[in-house]
């Protein structure tokens, strides 16, 4: 199995509300977290972006004024740092720590290697291979981010139709995923609420092989499929 990882196992979106409402308080202001969103999802996709969560310095300096925050350097490396505490889904640890039991996990995040290394001990070092943004050289959804880890697969031994994709972005992973020909499950992480959130919208969405609303639900279901194999 395949992982997207911020936004699908890490809750980047209650982080960044997080951080920006901690910043509005000692302000003496207050932030809506879903415009919050809005405006970091604009400011995140600029052409001028730069990689994540690097690019949070300069995306503060974007959204700041919009927000009534004091636009401050400290305050802007402060966002940027936020993401060494962001935390896992609560369901993300535990799913990841059963799946593994049956498949081998490999991490796809558009974060660079520094993030990484926080993500993966607030997931409990799940994983059995990882890719980032600078091991890549690029970022999903570009095609040549998913070969290298295809490459990557092919000489461990297996194939990419062994591979189950799977992640929250219809933008970042679904909709790629799909045309390069791989399975995949979309975690519909903001199940309940409106928009995409912090995340890119797609300009078409991609109906995934497999849907559920958790990762818990994943890990589930793969048990029960077990059992159901089990003579």
């Amino acid at each position: 199995m395949t992982f997207d990882v911020v936004g699908t196992l890490i809750d980047f979106e209650g982080g960044i509300k997080q951080c920006l409402s901690a910043i509005a308080t000692e302000a003496g202001t207050t932030v809506n977290g879903e415009e919050a969103l809005a405006l970091y999802r604009a400011a995140r996709y600029d052409a001028d972006a730069d990689l994540f969560p690097d690019d949070l310095v300069r995306v503060y300096g974007i959204i700041a004024p919009k927000l009534a925050l004091p636009a401050d350097q400290q305050l802007a490396e402060r966002f940027r740092d936020s993401a060494k505490i962001w935390k896992a889904f609560p369901d993300s640890r535990a799913a990841l720590a059963q799946l593994s039991k049956r498949y081998r996990l490999i991490a796809m995040t558009n974060a660079r290697a520094w993030a990484l290394a926080y993500f993966e001990h607030e997931l409990g070092a799940p994983f059995y291979a990882t890719f980032t943004a600078d091991d890549t050289g690029t970022e999903k959804p570009d095609p040549a981010f998913f070969e290298q880890v295809f490459a990557f697969v092919a000489g461990d031994g297996g194939n990419k139709a062994q591979i189950l994709h799977v992640a929250q972005s219809q933008y970042h992973d679904i909709g790629i995923s799909r045309k390069l020909g791989v399975a995949n499950c979309w975690i519909e992480r903001r199940h309940g609420q409106q928009g995409y959130g912090g995340t890119i919208e797609p300009a078409e969405f991609t109906r995934p092989d497999h849907h559920f609303t958790s990762m818990a639900a994943l890990a589930d279901a793969v048990a029960a499929e077990a059992r159901l194999a089990t003579p």
